[in-house]
């Protein structure tokens, strides 16, 4: 066969696997998933009103033709980018599939769907809520990232590194936590899949569906297959994650920000570290 030929069996098939399973394993989530969602962080990761972990994974290509550094990354490969919201069962919950590796997550989330849809209030996400015990004023439901996402009111990411008090200290370990789910997700996906291990070599708009065939099958393959035992593997897993570069915070997400820090290091939000 020729390589049009098994390019195009490729593309059929994985656009056939999306269309298929999308609506069962990748829905758009409701009011009430999103609170199943969030207590599953609450429960695994000890961080309330957190519906997601979000992350971005560089998919490694071929250099597509005529692309100048359009695709390169700074891990100095060429990519394209998986960004996802994952859940605390390794699941994706939403997905953006296909920026120039050369492109920020910041930025592919700003300019995402899934950016756009949780910044107007678009996703149908939990009005805020006290978190568990507290009278305190209620905190809005958020996604949590690493340093290279901006923080926002729906936003989370760590403080800075240097000169942590105890407060800090205790509210990045909490959120990394809460991270290590999207973590893990991406590195059960890639060593699932192991057409991730080495360059595909197709064109973008092919390693798009593959990359979506890919998805629905992990999210198929979480809901209906995965052990206990398997998950106690997880944890062993290399990240799957890439550290990106740091961006600027926003004014509301850093009052959200102090909320959750300060509920963290009080009695009732409070927990052993061995935990």
């Amino acid at each position: 066969m020729g390589t049009s030929t098994i390019a195009g069996v490729v593309r059929a098939t994985c656009s056939a696997i999306w269309m298929r399973l999308k609506a069962s394993v990748l829905p758009h989530p409701t009011r009430q998933q999103w609170l199943d969602i969030a207590q599953g962080f609450l429960e695994r990761a000890q961080f309330p009103n957190c519906i997601g972990a979000l992350d971005g994974k560089h998919i490694r290509v071929k250099k597509p033709p005529n692309s100048g550094s359009q695709y390169y990354n700074y891990k100095q490969f060429f990519s394209v980018v998986l960004l996802a919201l994952a859940d605390t069962n390794y699941r994706f919950i939403i997905v953006d599939i296909g920026s120039y590796g050369s492109t920020a997550d910041a930025c592919i989330f700003r300019a995402s769907r899934m950016g756009r849809w949780l910044q107007s209030n678009q996703l149908d996400v939990p009005q805020p809520a006290n978190l568990p015990g507290s009278t305190g004023p209620p905190a809005p439901y958020v996604v949590v990232g690493d340093e290279g996402f901006a923080l926002s009111s729906q936003l989370m990411r760590p403080f800075p590194r240097r000169g942590l008090d105890a407060k800090r200290r205790t509210f990045n370990y909490r959120l990394s936590r809460a991270r290590r789910f999207v973590e893990c997700a991406f590195g059960i996906f890639t060593h699932k899949w192991r057409v991730f291990l080495s360059p595909i070599q197709l064109a973008p708009q092919n390693v798009n569906v593959v990359i979506k065939a890919c998805v629905v099958l992990h999210n198929y393959v979480r809901t209906y297959e995965a052990t206990p035992d398997e998950d106690a593997q997880v944890e062993s897993l290399p990240s799957g994650s890439d550290t990106i570069q740091l961006v600027r915070s926003g004014l509301a997400g850093l009052r959200v920000r102090e909320l959750f820090a300060d509920y963290f290091l009080s009695p009732i939000g409070s927990f052993p570290s061995h935990q």
